[in-house]
């Protein structure tokens, strides 16, 4: 890596500092609480509607911020993620009732699917000898901004100042980290470039069962770890009577099983096929669940936080976006798109069903997706072979 672009990388990865942030503010249990009382609203369980809009936000960007990022160049896109980014998180801090907030969110989902394509090729461009610890390295920025987040909300309380200060301090964060990305040196390979559109790549593909299954996969695996995230809070205050005050611990539990997962998954895929995660971790996250649906207790609340964030948010979805690249070679563009074009539907339309339900259950439903997850994973395992075989023959051709 050429010793230039180190200050690049790190703008790009504060980035997604901010990001953790700006993607679990809406699930902190205080912070659902006051935009509740904020918007007039009875249910706190209606704020996931809210979050479910960031979702939306992706599905309608997706189609074209990557081909955009490509022809235009990864330092525009940036730019603009992050200036989307501040109009979500200042929108979300001052808005006066849900129609504000819901396309403060929407934009906020724009800021993701921009930083997403944008950063993703440039930091793997920049660190292009290890492509694999530098996309990582996004996955490990976001987990310790999660991990931090009792804290900053500590330091918020402390100051008697209120909990939406937070996300205003953060826009203003990525609003800095934005006008240095205007001066920040990119690799000639991430100013510009040119790029087929989705649409025309789409038209090209060729899907087997086997994809559309992975691609599935997206939608579940994401399920699994934001129907947690935005919603095991209120079960913690509202079933297994945690106070409000000490809930928000659960978070730091989520976050710091993540990223335990980020550096004992690294260990493990040299080791074995990182197909086989795509079982293994579903179901360790589909037994967790059962548990803290039957159990109902603070304890196995803190434990099932920890046990979520290494299964189920620790790299199934990446590692799925990996094994599909690997079988596909000749669509992994428009395939990768497809797999978070599915992972951004599940934000919105699982969230958005999850706002008119109870806590209790949102787990239910969490573990029925689960289960849903492990048989498609089930199902790719068994034709692993003879599509690996399948892919070495497209790739010869």
């Amino acid at each position: 890596m050429d010793k230039k672009y180190i200050p690049s990388a790190l703008v790009l990865y504060l980035n997604y500092f901010i990001h953790g942030i700006g993607c679990s503010i809406l699930s902190q249990q205080v912070v659902k609480e006051m935009l509740a009382s904020q918007w007039g609203l009875k249910d706190v369980m209606a704020v996931t509607s809210i979050a479910a809009a960031l979702g939306l936000g992706r599905l309608i960007s997706l189609p074209f911020a990557g081909p955009l990022s490509d022809k235009l160049g990864r330092r525009l896109s940036v730019i603009i993620g992050c200036a989307s980014y501040v109009i979500f998180l200042v929108g979300i801090a001052f808005s006066p009732n849900t129609t504000i907030a819901y396309i403060a969110a929407v934009l906020g989902g724009i800021a993701n699917s921009f930083l997403d394509t944008a950063t993703y090729p440039a930091v793997t461009e920049i660190i292009y000898k290890y492509t694999g610890i530098a996309t990582m390295g996004i996955k490990f920025f976001i987990s310790v901004a999660q991990l931090l987040m009792p804290f900053f909300l500590g330091v918020v309380a402390g100051t008697s100042m209120s909990y939406l200060m937070l996300p205003v301090v953060a826009g203003v964060c990525i609003g800095i980290l934005g006008i240095l990305a205007i001066f920040a040196p990119f690799p000639a390979t991430s100013e510009a470039g040119k790029s087929e559109s989705f649409i025309s790549n789409l038209k090209n593909a060729h899907f087997s069962i086997e994809s559309i299954a992975l691609i599935l996969i997206g939608f579940t695996s994401t399920a699994t770890f934001q129907l947690w995230l935005n919603c095991a809070q209120t079960f913690g205050t509202e079933i297994a009577k945690i106070p409000s005050e000490n809930v928000s611990v659960m978070q730091t539990y989520y976050s710091a099983g993540t990223m335990v997962a980020l550096f004992v998954t690294s260990a493990l895929i040299t080791k074995f096929k990182q197909v086989r995660f795509l079982v293994i971790y579903p179901a360790i996250s589909l037994v967790m669940l059962a548990l803290v649906y039957m159990i109902k207790t603070p304890m196995i609340c803190y434990v099932g936080a920890f046990v979520i964030g290494y299964a189920a948010a620790g790299g199934v979805l990446q590692m799925a976006t990996a094994v599909v690249n690997d079988l596909f070679p000749k669509i992994k563009g428009t395939i990768t798109s497809l797999v978070m074009i599915a992972s951004s539907l599940c934000n919105y339309t699982i969230l958005t069903a999850a706002a008119k339900m109870t806590s209790t259950n949102v787990i239910m439903m969490n573990i029925v997706i689960t289960a849903i997850g492990i048989l498609l994973a089930l199902f790719v395992n068994v034709r692993y072979g003879v599509l690996l075989k399948n892919a070495e023959e497209a790739s010869k051709n």
